[in-house]
């Protein structure tokens, strides 16, 4: 019960952009997770699909063959790169949420300056408000950018092998 009075009490801190950071940096690891699982248990179906579907052709030195050959690929790039585009979004965003968080907090001190003067703790609590959130944003988006540098590496070196092994000849 304890754990969940602090994380009660760190968002009442930080102000309500903390939940949409939250629910970003969720969005992006259920993502992350996905690619992972993808990887782990359903890549080598797509892969040998291509492969079958390639191989089985009779002829593939033609300009056609080339654009079939270029589709399968193109094809099969797009299921491994998945929801990168989405999982990077996240990681951009998050920073962003956090100094939206900043500006909000900033204009709690403000309004306590503005209405009480310059009481330093009517001011704190909007401090801590605008600080929270950036830590947040920031600890997040670099949280994704290592799982996000993972599916890249995976991305491009299960590309790349793909591409070798759709040959030209038979």
């Amino acid at each position: 019960m304890d754990i969940y009075l602090l994380i009660s009490r760190f968002f009442d801190q930080g102000g309500d952009v903390l939940y949409l950071i939250a629910a970003t940096t969720f969005l992006m690891w259920i993502l992350i997770f996905e690619r992972a699982y993808y990887f782990f248990f359903e890549h080598k179906k797509v892969v040998s699909d291509v492969v079958h579907k390639w191989e089985s052709r009779e002829e593939r030195t033609s300009w056609t063959a080339h654009a079939i050959r270029a589709t399968m690929l193109s094809q099969a790039h797009t299921k491994i790169r998945g929801s990168m585009p989405i999982i990077l979004t996240c990681i951009t965003l998050c920073p962003l949420l956090g100094l939206l968080g900043t500006v909000t907090g900033m204009i709690q001190v403000f309004d306590a300056m503005a209405t009480q003067g310059g009481n330093a703790r009517s001011m704190a609590a909007g401090v801590s408000a605008a600080t929270i959130p950036t830590m947040s944003g920031m600890i997040a988006s670099l949280s994704g950018i290592l799982g996000a540098t993972w599916l890249k590496r995976k991305i491009t070196h299960h590309s790349e092998l793909l591409n070798d092994v759709l040959t030209m000849e038979h």
